[in-house]
C-alpha cells in the first residue's frame, strides 16, 4: 500500500463511520419501540423498517467504496435472485472486507444478509445493539473441555441455534455462514493439513444446526466464491484505499437436499457422516474454482 491508499482508505472509514453515527439514531428508535411493544404482529413491522434502514446503510456504505476503492467487480451468477425466498449463504472467508464484498452483491437482491456472531461482538460501539435490534444470533460455542467439565452445557448451542432461527421464519431472511469458522492464512492451512489447497477445512456442524434450526425453511443453498488478486493485501484497510483492484464474485444456487435438514448432526454419526460429505462435496467444487483463478 502506499501512501495514497492509506488516505483514501482512512478517508472512506471515516465517511462509513458518519454514515453509521447517522443511521443509527432511526435505528435506535424503532429497536426500542420493538423491545418495548409485547404485539408479536408489531414487532415484525418494526423489524422490516429496520432491514429498510440497514439496506439503506450499506446502500450508502456502498457508494463510499465506489469513491474511494475504485474496485473493478465482476459478478456471475445473480440471475433468478429474489427477495421473497429464504436462502442459506455460505462463502470462503480471506478478508474482514469479504463482508463488505457480500454486502455489496446481494443488497436489496436477496433478503437481507444476516450473520452468526460471536457473543462478545454484541459490545461492540453502535454496531452492537444495532445487529441486536436486526435479530442477528449472537451464539456462545462451547469447547469440548468445557462440556466435559460441565456435561448441562451439551446442546446448548443447538439451542441457541433453534432459538435465533425462530426470529427468521416471520419473513423471508438470507442466513449467512463463513464455513471455515475462521478467515483463511497459509499458516492456518499448513497447522490444520486441510485437504483442500485453497480453503480451510469447512465446520459443518453449523450448517447442519442452522438447517435443522428452520425445518426445511431454507430451501436454496447460495455458494459465493470471492476470488481476490492473486498478490493483493487481505486487509479491509487495502481493499478501502484502492490497493485491491479487482474482485471476483462466483455465485452459484442449488437446491438443499430435504434430508440436510432433517437429521441429527450431534448423535446420529450416519447423518454427519453424509452431512460432511455432502459438504465437502461443495469444498471441492470450490477449491477448484479458486485455483483456476489463480491461473
Amino acid at each position: 500500500m502506499n501512501l495514497l491508499h492509506k488516505i483514501r482508505a482512512t478517508l472512506a472509514l471515516v465517511a462509513m463511520f458518519v454514515n453509521t453515527v447517522i443511521m443509527v439514531t432511526p435505528l435506535y428508535v424503532l429497536a426500542i419501540l420493538k423491545l418495548i411493544l409485547p404485539i408479536n404482529g408489531v414487532r415484525v413491522l418494526l423489524s422490516k423498517g429496520l432491514v429498510l434502514i440497514a439496506e439503506t446503510w450499506i446502500a450508502v456504505n456502498n457508494g463510499i467504496i465506489a469513491l474511494f476503492s475504485s474496485v473493478r467487480w465482476r459478478v456471475e451468477g445473480l440471475e433468478k435472485l429474489s427477495k421473497d425466498q429464504w436462502y442459506f449463504v455460505v462463502s470462503n472467508h480471506q478478508s474482514w472486507a469479504d463482508i463488505l464484498v457480500l454486502q455489496r452483491t446481494f443488497n436489496r437482491r436477496v433478503p437481507f444478509l444476516k450473520f452468526f456472531l460471536k457473543q462478545e461482538l454484541i459490545k461492540v460501539p453502535f454496531l452492537g445493539l444495532a445487529w441486536w435490534a436486526l435479530d442477528f444470533p449472537f451464539m456462545k460455542r462451547y469447547s469440548k473441555a468445557e462440556i466435559e467439565k460441565n456435561p448441562s452445557l451439551k446442546g446448548k448451542d443447538l439451542e441457541t441455534t433453534q432459538a435465533a432461527c425462530e426470529k427468521f421464519a416471520h419473513f423471508p431472511t438470507s442466513v449467512m455462514n463463513f464455513l471455515e469458522g475462521t478467515r483463511f492464512t497459509q499458516v492456518k492451512h499448513d497447522k490444520q493439513n486441510s485437504s483442500f489447497n485453497h480453503l480451510l477445512k469447512p465446520k459443518s456442524g453449523g450448517a447442519a444446526f442452522t438447517l435443522n434450526a428452520m425445518a426445511g425453511k431454507l430451501q436454496t443453498l447460495i455458494d459465493v466464491t470471492i476470488v481476490y488478486p492473486k498478490h493483493a493485501p487481505r486487509s479491509i484497510f487495502a481493499f478501502l484505499g484502492g490497493a485491491v483492484q479487482d474482485v471476483r464474485v462466483i455465485v452459484r444456487q442449488q437446491v438443499i437436499p430435504e434430508w440436510a435438514s432433517q437429521g441429527d448432526y450431534e448423535n446420529d454419526p450416519d447423518f454427519r457422516e453424509k452431512f460432511q460429505q455432502w459438504i465437502n462435496e461443495l469444498w471441492n467444487e470450490k477449491d477448484a474454482i479458486l485455483a483456476a483463478q489463480q491461473h
